[in-house]
């Protein structure tokens, strides 16, 4: 029997060597097609008395990364419509029957009664790694990039395919509750240690080390289904039980604020099943598993941070009619902590870097910068000598800015101050080589008024990065009025090649991460001048969903950026278009107190040494706000909802300002750059899942007490008396390709 997706060769031996090799594909993925041909040939290999055992492996330089989650959203619009057609419990049917095929498949694998082993090639995620763990056997290639992992409930799911019931089974329960709920991904040498994977062999030896396990008379039987199989942690309600779930539990509770449907599902899934024989306890996970495919958590971070984050990586706001470019040399003008960041990554990805400063010494301490960034990751295994000394060669420190002339890419990322901005322009602009763009890595200030420095502006672009460089992974490029095709293929292509995730903005003050975060961070100081305690905002901030509190993020910024972002905002708009009462504040923080936020130690937080305890809230910050009132009298629903709701109706005022012109970069921008609520898939997706129409009665309730920060521009007003969404009225342009 031909199949698509797989080829099977069979030895003299009875082996069956099962190749997982989708065409037109660069890595597998577990797709409908794949499902189906796998569920065909585990029936086809079983009735085989001819094959004495099977090997699965991947024909690519992975294994796999994972189920193609287009398909779980193709199942819940089947689910819509069987719903529609034939009624709740004919529509949960279906959801139940579809989602749990692969879970059917593997399980028949565990029991067909032959020996099957994972020969793992590289990647192995999600899906493909629970397809490993069904096996009897599984030996890995020696690669150190080699990551093994379920990573579902970063994208408001859980593994469905009998992960929660095979890793409980294999695992402490300490340990099973780890990588269930993080979702972090784990090299050879731990998944070896934990007896994830049984074998580590050259990648040479690989498929002959199986085919001898097998001869051998490779087991055919997993441990949980042989009679007299004891728990690792023992069983549920034992000592070592009791002390897991409750405590579990509360950590549970603690961490996640019960804002993630999936992780209460985990945790369920886990005790429920641990106390019940293999195929219950696979129709239990089944069961939470359809659950929670209904979810609006689930729809909508599969929506933002899976299929949007891909479209918008792979180049959806890309202009078609720019040829591919390539950004050979780079120079980043200001070697302080942000510019010699923004440089490291530039030579991670393969680019010739110079550091450009003031004077030598300046420059050179940007690239004490780099060398400490690579030296971090080598002693965290990420990275090896031989990297650092090619990474260290492609990066140069120079205060000579004639350098400029063999540069493709400029990145000016000096301070927030528009005369030295000017400056540097005056003397980029005479040494920029024919093609050349020059961008600036400017938070605030507006692109077309930095513009206004250049003769020829289509060549200048706003490429902002977020701090840390090396970890955030959204770039928000911003676009002028002038801003021409070329420049925005470049900025897009150099961030492409760097890792990280872009959204394209047009111009405007604080364009759309620092307009809408910046609300957070003023929310938070309003609550203040109130009486809130400082404790109570930072708590109900992280109840809300947003990873720190906004005096937290406010100190991560520097309280000294703060102020200088509210005088240049005042200088250019006017004293009405900052908070006086705020800027009162954060003038005494920083020009009296000299508390800088985390730079200096001192914020609204205290910051012991490194190593010497945990921060705690400067207990000095009484005497400068208001009396706080009894927090027993304080609404905390409502002051959840003032966090979400300020940057919300702000990402709104974005979409009818045009600096967001495509739903996907508002939700993308909002989790990668600044945290928002993740489970809410975004800020505009949070508005669209709530329904417009409450949203808008929401900000209503919220304006009538606290002020038109709250109101609803007229678009929202509009889209509501329509019941319209944003991906209804702005639908995402998809990729060329797709």
């Amino acid at each position: 029997m031909a199949h698509t997706n797989f080829k099977i060769e069979t030895d003299a031996d009875g082996v069956a060597v099962v190749t997982w090799d989708i065409p037109g594909r660069s890595m597998n993925v577990l797709d409908v097609t794949t499902i189906e041909e796998l569920g065909a040939i585990v029936d086809q290999v079983t009735a085989d008395t001819a094959i004495k055992g099977v090997i699965v492996t991947s024909g690519k330089d992975a294994f796999s990364a994972g189920a193609d989650l287009s398909m779980l959203e193709g199942m819940n619009k089947a689910f819509a419509a069987a719903r529609k057609e034939h009624g709740e419990e004919a529509a949960q049917k279906l959801l139940f029957d579809e989602s749990r095929k692969l879970s059917l498949t593997l399980r028949k694998i565990e029991t067909s009664g032959k020996p099957w082993v994972a020969a793992i090639n590289g990647l192995a995620m999600g899906g493909a790694f629970e397809l490993t763990l069904a096996c009897h056997y599984r030996v890995a290639a020696d690669n150190p990039k080699t990551r093994l992992g379920l990573p579902e409930i970063k994208v408001g799911l859980f593994p469905g395919g009998g992960g929660t019931q095979r890793i409980a089974r294999m695992l402490q329960p300490q340990d099973t509750m780890q990588m269930l709920l993080k979702g972090e991904a784990i090299n050879l040498t731990k998944a070896k240690a934990m007896k994830l994977v049984d074998a580590v062999v050259p990648a040479a030896d690989m498929i002959s080390a199986a085919k001898e396990w097998i001869k051998a008379g490779g087991k055919a039987v997993a441990p949980w289904d042989e009679k007299g199989f004891k728990l690792p942690g023992g069983p549920v309600y034992s000592k070592q039980g009791m002390q897991m779930f409750p405590a579990g539990n509360a950590i549970y509770r603690r961490e996640t604020f019960d804002n993630y449907p999936a992780a209460r599902a985990i945790m369920q899934c886990v005790y429920e099943g641990l106390r019940l024989p293999m195929d219950a306890a696979l129709r239990v996970e089944s069961r939470y598993f359809a659950k929670i495919l209904q979810s609006k958590e689930a729809a909508a971070m599969i929506r933002s941070l899976f299929i949007s984050m891909q479209e918008l990586t792979k180049g959806a706001r890309r202009p078609q009619n720019v040829p591919p470019t390539k950004v050979k040399k780079l120079a980043v003008i200001g070697a302080g902590f942000m510019g010699a960041s923004v440089g490291f990554v530039s030579a991670r990805g393969g680019m010739d870097v110079v550091l450009i400063d003031r004077d030598q010494a300046s420059a050179d301490k940007g690239l004490g910068h780099c060398e400490a960034a690579i030296d971090a990751l080598i002693s965290k295994g990420r990275a090896k000598e031989a990297d650092k000394a090619a990474l260290m060669a492609r990066i140069t420190a120079t205060a000579d800015f004639d350098v400029i002339k063999d540069c493709d890419l400029v990145i000016e990322a000096v301070f927030e101050d528009r005369a030295v901005k000017a400056e540097i322009y005056k003397k980029v602009q005479p040494l920029l080589k024919e093609g050349a763009i020059i961008a600036s890595n400017t938070s605030t200030l507006p692109i077309n008024s930095l513009a206004e420095e250049f003769t020829d502006q289509s060549k200048f672009i706003g490429i902002h990065f977020f701090s840390p460089v090396e970890k955030m992974m959204l770039v928000e490029i911003i676009v002028g009025k002038n801003t021409g095709d070329v420049a925005l293929a470049t900025a897009l292509d150099y961030v492409r090649v760097i890792g990280k995730t872009p959204i394209v903005v047009n111009d405007s003050r604080g364009f759309f991460a620092n307009r809408c975060v910046l609300r957070f961070t003023a929310e938070g100081l309003e609550m203040l001048m109130e009486g809130v305690p400082p404790a109570m905002i930072e708590n109900t901030a992280k109840m809300a969903g947003m990873p720190v509190g906004p005096l937290s993020l406010s100190d991560e910024i520097a309280l000294d950026l703060v102020l200088k972002i509210m005088k240049a905002t005042e200088a250019d708009l006017g004293a009405q278009a900052v908070d006086q009462a705020q800027k009162k504040l954060i003038v005494e923080m920083v020009e009296k107190q000299e508390r800088f936020g985390r730079k200096n130690g001192k914020g609204f937080y205290e910051y012991p040494p490194k190593g010497k305890g945990s921060k705690s809230l400067w207990q000095g910050l009484g005497a400068l706000v208001p009396k706080p009132v009894d927090p027993d009298t304080l609404d905390v629903e409502e002051l959840k909802q003032r966090f979400l709701v300020v940057q919300a109706v702000e990402a709104a005022r974005t979409v009818e300002d045009h600096v967001i012109t495509d739903p996907r970069e508002a939700d993308v921008g909002s989790i990668l750059g600044f945290g928002f609520a993740p489970f809410t898939g975004g800020t505009l997706s949070y508005i669209d899942f709530m329904g417009t129409k409450k949203f808008v009665e929401l900000c209503h309730k919220l304006e009538a007490k606290y002020g038109s920060r709250f109101t609803p521009p007229k678009l929202l007003e509009d889209m509501a008396a329509k019941g319209e969404t944003f991906y209804g009225r702005f639908p995402p342009k998809k990729l060329a390709a797709a």
